[in-house]
């Protein structure tokens, strides 16, 4: 897992942007990174998955209150834990991986309160379109890593979307339009 995590950083060191002195940019530690989704099916229970592929980086500048970050999501990694169900999800019904096969999450707009950002106002492209997207912050905190002598930041993020502003109407109204998100994200400092 440490080979995977190191062999990530190096690879999102090459696409992580330059800082300035004040600035400190977090690579996504992809095994400590997690992107939950919720659907509602017919009106009765909860369709659950999340996405396995997951790279990207945060900058943060605590003292100025700003940050931004890049988050890429391999769509084929969808996993609802139902093998028959992600077919149907990765075909062109849904997500279509073959003509998208990523999702990108770019914020460049975060709200901080005590010292933490609360909010990250974004894009987010999926399914070849891309929509306003406001991630709220549940929980964000910082520690020393004491295996890799750094510091790691993360927390824990929400937001709603409606799936059929990004085209994905399959299946409306019975598969629900609205789509929970739950993200998990833990990055190093470089």
């Amino acid at each position: 897992m440490a080979s995977a995590l190191l062999a990530g950083a190096h690879l999102a060191a090459a696409q992580a942007p330059a800082a300035n002195q004040t600035q400190a940019v977090y690579l996504i530690d992809p095994a400590h990174t997690h992107i939950q989704w919720e659907v509602r099916h017919f009106g009765t229970s909860t369709s659950r998955g999340r996405f396995d592929d997951i790279t990207g980086h945060v900058t943060l500048d605590r003292a100025a209150q700003q940050g931004e970050t890049s988050i890429t999501i391999g769509t084929a990694s969808i996993n609802s834990g139902v093998a028959p169900l992600d077919t149907i999800l990765r075909s062109h019904s849904f997500l279509d991986v073959k003509n998208h096969p990523q999702a990108y999450f770019v914020a460049s707009q975060f709200r901080f309160a005590d010292g933490k950002p609360v909010e990250l106002r974004g894009e987010l492209t999926l399914h070849g379109a891309s929509q306003p997207l406001s991630l709220r912050a549940v929980s964000f905190n910082c520690y020393e890593h004491p295996v890799l002598k750094r510091e790691v930041c993360g927390g824990d993020f929400e937001a709603e979307f409606s799936r059929s502003g990004f085209g994905i109407t399959y299946g409306l109204p019975v598969v629900g339009d609205t789509v929970k998100l739950q993200i998990g994200i833990e990055a190093v400092r470089q």
